[in-house]
């Protein structure tokens, strides 16, 4: 006789995590399409990306290896080291850079 009121005990605890998972599991699914409803919102069409030169000319032998910009320029670094920094507007070579760091 005893048992009987430790297994309602049991079975009240068993319902109260069932209705802790079944919480989470909604705010889990919520959290998952704010997320996503976020990320549709912010890049609808691609607005958000900055705008990219159709092409840039390097000088013989140069290989790129990364690439910056700012509002009026962008720059290229190369594998031998350099710097090269261009005009947005009409795509001439700027300036060179010399990196001399760690050598």
């Amino acid at each position: 006789m005893d048992e009987a009121p430790e297994q309602a005990g049991d079975i009240r605890s068993l319902r109260l995590l069932q209705r802790l998972v079944t919480v989470l599991m909604l705010v889990m699914i919520a959290g998952f399409i704010v997320l996503i409803a976020f990320l549709v919102t912010r890049f609808p069409d691609g607005r958000a990306l900055p705008a990219l030169p159709e092409a840039i000319d390097l000088p013989d032998g140069a290989t790129a290896t990364a690439f910056t910009q700012g509002p009026d320029w962008y720059a290229v670094v190369t594998e031998d080291d350099r710097i090269l920094v261009y005009d947005r507007t009409s795509a001439a070579l700027v300036q060179t850079v010399e990196i001399t760091a760690g050598r």
